[in-house]
């Protein structure tokens, strides 16, 4: 059904990338030296495909943690005889100016840097070397790449005492840049002269400003006659500001919105200046006026605006100067103003906080470029799921899971985009979810624990594990959510909820799977890590959900796994079931998962020697009266104890209490079991009740055994 379109398979070009990528040295690279990488003398790869191994392997280095990233990558497109580049979007500290350096030759046509705060002005020489081909190119938040670094001085010991010196390069521009059409300068660092850099470029297309305070713009009219897209976000604008706009005749995408939270703004929109926009720029298809104050009222009267069928067509605006458009705006950006909440908006798609079509409009439009305004579209969108049901939640859950990949560090966006994730994995639109979708939202819930020790983003991150199938649907990551819900049980401060959905998860996480995995989870420090809890739970006397779950979890990752059963001995596990049991004498619970694991480690034949103390074989027969949880904790103690007869009279190293005594309890309790019970308790295999029956040593243990599998395979 189309509702699950997202469930089809990845391309296969798709899937080479990445297993290329993730096996570089097996498949198209060997290591020379051992330590750089170079490409295979007989590979020939066209743009269509290196293209898409140096984006995905961004993708890869800033989203996937595993991914260790590659000193010498760019030196693999050092050579367009072998490998050709044309189009490449770079982000972030992933790209350092030796890595433009490395594929200077190459003819690019599209190159984005975005936030690559570590290219310098040694990257502005390399970009001239494309010059004869760019046609579109980004430094948006590209801060330091007008700075080089200049030596005070020239001499050895005086550098120890003045560091490099940032300084601005004031003497580039884009002369020579023929082709170049489109061009993002968004947030370029001050003290750039905008106007000299931009002189030398004959025909722009399309050019973004964001950030950038200019007070005069008057330069943007040479190239009226080719300007299609105008972007000025968060640009104090003036009345001179306004006049020039309205000379770029061919604008088809204008966008003067800003952040009105960032900082004070002088301008104010008026209906006048709506009306010259909408008179002069008639190809207009796409304006943003987000967050702007409307200095008067640009509404038609309220009763005629609340008449009739909600309309996109322009004579029924109201909003009164968009009556004069030709025809209805393919985007209108009214975020954060209070035009949005109007009826009749004339345009197809609309952002602004009045519903969720328009929410979603926000996120989709600003994601990439504003961190700062997608973090309250998502916070918005947050309270939709929250409150109402969401109606578009497939395209809801790519925005939230696009968003918080592109911004990892962003801790706004992980708090906000984390919690709209728990309401829009729940339950209720589980349905409508494909298994390729859920695993994404798991891979960037794993990246938010990793990235942020921040408690909301825990949290979050915890609790929207929990809509998930435990352990199905986290099989494919597990070792990694382990690791991390042991790191966060092991902080010396911790967060009483926190700890709690944690334990939980880590007991879930160990329930019913191989015991390839839980021998795995074990050598991590999963045994060592519940019984440190435990002890601290102790110690404060508290028997709560932790102290429960911290017991459970143990039963789980002993079960037929004899090396865990080993180190619960080890870590004086023995002392704290002794201390547990006497500091929560009513507690049934906690007497019956502790009583479990014991069963577990009683299962292994070289641990039952120690278990063969006068304290533990008196505590086990007791327990066999035991009422506690119906018949489990009682049963549980038999267990124990049939596995320990199991080694006959000769392995009895103790004088009390006699053998044949506690065999005498033993038959009575099991008598006392009622045949029918239904049972709190999950076998894997019957391997260990089995291995009980063809025996004559113990016939008790054998009749425990009989009982235990009548039982079971009765009731159900």
């Amino acid at each position: 059904s189309p509702k699950m379109a997202s469930d089809s398979p990845e391309s296969l070009m798709t899937l080479c990338t990445d297993y290329c990528l993730r096996n570089l040295e097996g498949t198209l690279c060997y290591l020379l030296d051992n330590e750089t990488l170079r490409l295979h003398p007989d590979i020939f790869l066209p743009s269509e495909i290196c293209d898409k191994l140096v984006n995905e392997y961004v993708e890869l280095v800033k989203t996937d943690s595993i991914f260790e990233p590659h000193e010498s990558f760019f030196t693999l497109f050092s050579d367009p005889r072998s490998t050709r580049l044309a189009r490449i979007h770079l982000r972030e500290h992933i790209v350092q100016d030796q890595d433009l350096e490395a594929i200077r030759k190459q003819d690019l046509i599209e190159l984005y840097l975005t936030n690559c705060e570590k290219l310098t002005a040694k990257s502005l020489q390399t970009l001239v070397s494309f010059s004869h081909t760019l046609i579109s190119l980004s430094l948006f938040g590209c801060c330091n790449i007008f700075y080089e670094e200049e030596n005070p001085g020239g001499c050895e010991d005086d550098c120890l005492v003045n560091p490099t010196r940032q300084v601005l390069v004031k003497d580039f521009t884009f002369e020579g840049f023929s082709r170049l059409r489109i061009l993002n300068l968004g947030r370029l660092i001050e003290g750039v002269n905008v106007e000299t850099l931009l002189r030398p470029l004959a025909s722009l297309a399309a050019l973004d400003l964001s950030g950038i305070q200019l007070n005069d713009v008057g330069f943007l009219t040479q190239w009226k006659d080719s300007l299609v897209s105008l972007v000025l976000y968060n640009m104090d604008l003036s009345e001179e500001h306004i006049q020039v706009i309205a000379q770029l005749r061919k604008l088809r995408h204008l966008d003067i919105s800003r952040d009105h939270l960032s900082s004070y703004y002088k301008f104010k929109l008026t209906r006048r200046v709506l009306n010259l926009f909408v008179e002069n720029l008639v190809n207009l298809t796409s304006l943003d006026i987000s967050g702007h104050t409307m200095l008067e009222n640009c509404t038609i009267p309220s009763m005629e605006e609340k008449m009739g069928q909600t309309s996109i067509e322009p004579a029924k605006s109201s909003i009164a100067p968009f009556r004069g458009l030709k025809r209805p705006l393919q985007f209108l950006g009214l975020f954060e103003t209070s035009l949005c909440r109007l009826t009749h908006i004339p345009a197809y798609k609309v952002s602004g906080d009045k519903n969720e079509e328009q929410v979603l409009n926000a996120i989709e439009a600003y994601t990439e470029h504003r961190p700062e305004i997608t973090s309250r579209a998502i916070n918005l969108l947050f309270d939709i799921a929250r409150i109402e049901r969401c109606s578009q939640l497939l395209r809801a859950l790519q925005l939230v899971i696009t968003a918080l990949k592109c911004h990892k560090d962003d801790k706004n966006i992980q708090v906000t985009g984390s919690a709209a994730l728990f309401y829009l994995t729940n339950s209720e639109y589980r349905m409508e979810q494909s298994v390729k979708l859920r695993r994404q939202v798991i891979q960037v819930v794993l990246n938010g624990m990793e990235s942020y020790q921040e408690v909301t983003v825990q949290r979050n991150c915890c609790l929207t594990l929990c809509n998930f199938s435990i352990p199905e649907e986290l099989e494919f990551q597990y070792r990694r959510v382990n690791e991390l819900l042991l790191n966060i049980l092991n902080q010396s401060r911790q967060d009483e909820s926190i700890q709690r959905i944690a334990v939980h998860l880590c007991n879930a996480l160990v329930c019913q799977v191989d015991n390839d995995h839980k021998e795995a989870v074990g050598k991590m420090g999963f045994v060592m890590t519940m019984l440190k809890l435990i002890q601290k739970k102790l110690a404060d006397k508290t028997c709560d959900q932790v102290m429960e779950f911290s017991w459970s979890a143990l039963w789980n990752i002993t079960d037929e796994t004899p090396d865990n059963c080993e180190m619960f001995l080890n870590y004086s596990g023995m002392k704290l079931f002794l201390e547990c049991l006497k500091e929560f004498p009513e507690k049934q619970e906690l007497h019956r998962n502790m009583l479990g694991l014991l069963g577990n480690v009683a299962e292994v034949k070289e641990l039952r020697p120690q278990l063969m103390t006068s304290q533990f074989i008196s505590v086990f027969s007791n327990l066999l009266e035991s009422k506690a949880d119906g018949i489990e904790v009682s049963y549980n103690a038999c267990g124990v104890l049939s596995h320990i007869m199991f080694d006959g009279p000769e392995a009895w190293r103790i004088y009390e209490p006699h053998r044949e005594e506690v065999v005498k309890r033993m038959w009575a309790a099991i008598q006392s079991w009622d045949i029918n019970s239904r049972r709190n308790i999950n076998y894997r295999s019957f391997e260990p009740i089995l291995r009980l029956l063809p025996q004559g040593i113990s016939p008790v243990s054998q009749h425990w055994a009989t009982w235990a599998l009548y039982n079971l395979v009765s009731v159900y």
